[in-house]
C-alpha cells in the first residue's frame, strides 16, 4: 500500500507539514503532561481512523514508558479505571473538540469546565491547540491514505 501523496517528496506538501510542525513543537514544549498529549493524540487519531498517526502515537507513548494496560485501554477510557482524573478530563475534551460536527452546540460547557478543574491556562491553550493540530494531522493522512505500520519512534524527532 502507497500513499496517494508523499509529504516529503512534494515540494508544497513539505513545506505546510514544515509549518504545522512548527505548531507541533510549541504544544510539546508546553507544560501539558507528556503522557497526557500521547494519549489525547491517539483518542483523536482512533476516532478520526487515522491508522497512521494511531501507529505513530501509541508507537511513541510505548517508547516513552506508556504502559500496554494503558494503551489498550485508550479508546474506552471511560470504562477504564486506568486514567487520571485529569487525563479523563483531557479524554472527553478531545473527543468532543474531534466530534464537534456530531454536536449542534459544540464542545459542551460541562466538558469545558472539568477540564479546566485540572488544567491551567497555558495547559488549556495546549490541550485545545494539540485538539486542533492532531485533528489536522489525522485530516491529513486519511486524505492522502498514509499507510500504517512502519514507523519507528524517534524516527522524525
Amino acid at each position: 500500500m502507497n500513499a496517494r501523496l508523499d509529504f516529503f517528496g512534494n515540494a508544497t506538501a513539505a513545506k505546510f507539514a514544515k509549518y504545522i510542525n512548527s505548531a507541533g513543537k510549541v504544544i510539546s514544549d508546553s507544560t501539558l503532561p507528556a503522557a497526557t498529549q500521547e494519549l489525547v493524540k491517539i483518542r483523536a487519531s482512533q476516532i478520526n481512523g487515522c491508522g497512521f498517526c494511531t501507529d505513530m502515537h501509541t508507537k511513541d507513548a510505548a517508547h516513552a514508558g506508556e504502559t500496554t494496560l494503558r494503551l489498550n485501554l485508550v479508546a474506552v477510557w471511560r470504562e477504564a479505571t486506568v486514567f487520571t482524573d485529569a487525563e479523563r478530563a483531557a479524554l472527553e475534551l478531545a473527543e468532543q473538540g474531534t466530534r464537534i460536527a456530531d454536536a449542534a452546540g459544540g464542545v459542551p460547557e460541562e466538558v469545558w469546565t472539568n477540564a479546566a478543574k485540572h488544567f491551567d491556562d497555558d495547559q488549556l491553550a495546549a490541550l485545545t491547540g494539540l485538539i486542533a493540530l492532531i485533528n489536522a494531522y489525522n485530516r491529513m493522512n486519511v486524505i492522502a491514505a498514509t499507510p500504517a505500520g512502519s514507523y519507528t519512534p524517534g524516527q522524525w524527532g
